[in-house]
């Protein structure tokens, strides 16, 4: 009879318990919210929060430390849902920094591939020059000193080959290059 009567006490004592567990999710809410800074993080971690506490409601000894019990497992359920989180990369809240798209580089490959084309067509003294200058970045006196020519010869140099260079890459060869020829500026 004794083991009925503290079912009976222990059912009545849980009730009042699970009453104040869910009087308590609005504070649990705040406090996960302001914790979180979202709404579908705070809303999850309270839920986690109330079925920790309705699985061990049998466990409190005093109605009195309930509201402190309940923040404590709030707590503990709030970290471990971040070291969760750490170890999980949401890739839809991920921005994607790479600009170099497979488009992209294979445009970069295409124009490379005419450029260099282009230069292979220019005469032997001018490629020389616009390589020296324009991809090796020499100065024109390093140049001048390199090639063994006057200043003024590779200045004129660099300026046929220039133009050289503009005049092969404007023009279209075939239909499909005349759609992605490079404009010279």
């Amino acid at each position: 009879m004794s083991s009925i009567k503290n079912l009976l006490v222990l059912s009545a004592k849980q009730r009042k318990l699970c009453k104040r567990l869910k009087d308590n999710r609005e504070k649990l809410f705040r406090m996960a919210y302001a914790w979180s800074h979202r709404t579908d993080v705070a809303d999850e971690i309270v839920q986690e929060t109330m079925i920790k506490a309705l699985n061990s409601v049998d466990k409190v000894n005093n109605i009195e430390m309930l509201d402190s019990w309940m923040f404590r497992i709030l707590s503990n359920c709030f970290i471990d849902f971040y070291r969760k989180q750490r170890n999980e990369v949401d890739i839809d809240n991920d921005l994607l920094v790479e600009n170099n798209t497979p488009d992209i580089v294979h445009g970069q490959n295409e124009m490379l591939a005419q450029v260099r084309l282009a230069i292979s067509l220019l005469p032997f003294k001018h490629r020389q020059v616009i390589t020296l200058v324009d991809l090796e970045e020499f100065s024109y006196a390093e140049v001048a000193n390199i090639l063994e020519i006057p200043q003024g010869t590779v200045m004129s140099r660099l300026n046929r080959a220039r133009q050289s260079l503009k005049k092969i890459l404007n023009e279209p060869k075939n239909n499909h290059q005349k759609k992605n020829r490079l404009k010279i500026v």
